[in-house]
């Protein structure tokens, strides 16, 4: 089903350029070389859990 929808709207899909924060500036993934590349794929990801004394 997914092959299916993924063809249909093929025509309406656009490009996603994804930017990632190096050395305190934005740099777009596309860039990156196949090492740097590479580097970027096993990166630990977190995510921020609220603290209970704040509305989030």
């Amino acid at each position: 089903m997914n092959e299916k929808l993924v063809k249909e709207l093929a025509d309406k899909r656009t490009k996603c350029m994804v930017y990632t924060r190096v050395m305190g500036y934005h740099r777009p993934i596309e860039s990156f070389n196949l090492g740097k590349k590479g580097e970027h794929k096993q990166r630990v990801k977190f995510i921020e859990k609220c603290c209970s004394s704040t509305n989030c």
